[in-house]
Parts: C-alpha cells; structure tokens; sequence
C-alpha cells in the first residue's frame, strides 16, 4: 500500500518534471521573441516603404501594409500553464507530506526546499495577475528545477517527530515568513540579473554597437523599469526577513533562554539582513542606482541560497535542523 510520504515523493517529482517542460517552453519563447523582433522590424520598413509610396488613395489603402501587432507571445503563455500545473501537483506533494507528519511541512532541509519553491513559483504566479513578468519564466522555473531537483535528490529525509525546541508556534511563524521572503528576493534576484543584461545592450546601442545583445532583450522593459521592479520586491522581501529575524530571536529566547548567540545561522540570517539594508539605503538615499545597484541585489541574494545549501548542512550549531545525518 502506498503511503502519504510516497505520494508525496511521487507528487514531486511529477512537479519537477512539469517545471523542466515549462523551463523548455519558455526558452524556447525567448528565441521566438528573437524571431519576432525581426519580423516585426521587417515589417515597420514595409510600412514606412508603402506610406512614402504614390497612387491613389484606394489602392494605397488596399495595398499598403498596415501596422503590425504586437506579438502575443503564445509559448509563453503554454510556459505559463504549465508552470500552474507543476504548482499545483507541487502543493499536492507539501500537503501530502504534511498530513504524513501530522504537522507543518517544513521542519527540515528538504521540507523548507519544498515549501520555499512553492512560494517562489506562487508569488511568480500572483504577480503575473498584475504585471508580465513571463519573461521571467526561464529563470524562475529553472531555479526551481535545481533547488527542488537537489532537494530531493538530496536532502530526502522520512518523517520524523519534532525535536523539542521545534514544537512551537513560531516553527509555523518564523519559517514561512522565512520562506515567503526568499520567493520575494528571489523574483528581485532574477530581474537584477536581467537589468544587467538589459543595462548592457543599452550601453551598446548607444555605442553603435554592431550586435547589441540577445534580441529577445528588445521585448523587455528597459533597465531603470527593471531595477525600479527589483527593488520594490526587494523591500517588500526585506520587510519579512526583517520579521524573521525579530521572531527567531524571540524563538531563541523561549527555546534556549537567550535572544541572540551568534550561532552560525543567526549570523547568516543577520549578514543577509545587513546586505538588504545597505541595498536598500544606498540606493534610496545615496542615489547608488545601475549596475552597482543590481549587484548588491545579486549579492544579497547569492547569500540566501548560501545560508540554505552551505550553512545548512556543513555547519554545525543549535539550528542544525537538516534532518541529514
């Protein structure tokens, strides 16, 4: 008979593999932007030929050729609804897994990677409601396909019960408020690292350049839209790693009767703090904006995923919560 856990597992890696096809449909939408871009290019010259052309006023209307459409980007779109059907089989797998436990999914590494690629790809999601962001599809989906993919390829662990200092509420509190905040630096992290892309295909059109970069870059927002969306989901990120790391310390307190002891994970989660805030005041306050603006946004991130796949299982300490032997 099958249970919870292997459904879970079962679930997953289904999910795993609906994300990779959408990682490969929005790749491919990206080289169809390329093709687009041309196309579209092609078709302004025709207009502009036909308008400065003569005749009369019928057969220039009949014959000349009209202003292309915008381009619909249809395999984005299919990236997209896969995306939601790998979403969906992905929550069928932390939910299956938590009913297993009797409690909370993610009280361990592989769990947290569960829960916290769940949120990256909702949040993706909800924001595509109110902004396109679809050209974000290959990164998105494609981070998540590693981190979820080395999770359970490596960090599988069978449920367990909680260790003591775990039964808490603030294991429900402190670790999704965690993992919501790494989605939301997670989406800032992925279009710093197109504002540096689209930052120097500007640089290089202004320079005459005679190939200015990926074509596909054409159909994005420019580089100042770009770092002005970063930053906004960077503060917005902040804000709830700020939260976690007020609520880990009253955790602390509770659990081990201090509120900070430079444990090796309070350290991390507080350089990670210091990095976001420095982001965040160079730029409001010192005018740091550009390129060194998207590197501390890339930095900062670059910190997260070390303190998740480094800090977490090399480093020993009181948070040592892996699960991994």
């Amino acid at each position: 008979m099958t249970s919870l856990d292997d459904l879970s597992i079962l679930l997953l890696w289904t999910a795993i593999a609906i994300y990779a096809g959408a990682f490969v449909v929005y790749a491919f939408d990206l080289a169809r932007r390329s093709s687009a871009m041309e196309v579209t290019a092609d078709a302004r010259v025709l207009v502009a030929a036909g308008s400065a052309g003569g005749g009369d006023a019928d057969a220039s209307s009949a014959s000349t050729p009209r202003t292309p459409a915008k381009p619909r980007f249809v395999l984005a779109r299919v990236g997209t609804a896969l995306t939601v059907l790998g979403w969906l089989f992905h929550l069928g797998a932390t939910l299956t897994r938590g009913i297993a436990a009797g409690r909370v999914p993610w009280a361990n590494l592989y769990e947290f990677a569960m829960i916290g690629t769940l949120l990256i790809v909702l949040v993706y999601l909800v924001v595509l409601t109110r902004i396109d962001l679809r050209y974000l599809g290959t990164f998105i989906t494609g981070l998540v396909v590693v981190l979820l993919g080395a999770a359970a390829a490596n960090f599988y662990v069978i449920v367990t019960p909680l260790v003591d200092p775990l039964k808490s509420v603030w294991l429900i509190i402190h670790v999704f408020v965690a993992s919501l905040s790494t989605a939301l630096l997670a989406l800032a992290f992925a279009l710093s690292v197109m504002q540096l892309l689209q930052t120097r295909r500007e640089r290089r059109i202004a320079e005459d350049a005679a190939k200015p970069g990926p074509r596909f870059l054409a159909t994005l927002p420019d580089a100042t839209r770009l770092e002005n969306l970063a930053y906004r989901f960077a503060v917005v990120g902040f804000i709830f790693w700020t939260f976690t790391l007020i609520a880990g310390a009253i955790w602390a307190q509770d659990a081990w009767g201090r509120y900070w002891g430079f444990d090796v994970k309070e350290t991390w989660t507080f350089i990670i703090w210091v990095l976001y805030a420095g982001y965040i005041h160079a730029r409001a306050t010192r005018g740091w904006r550009g390129t060194p603006s998207a590197w501390l946004s890339i930095t900062g991130f670059t910190a997260v995923i070390f303190n998740f796949a480094i800090v977490n299982v090399f480093f020993k300490g009181l948070h040592a919560y892996s699960g991994l032997s």
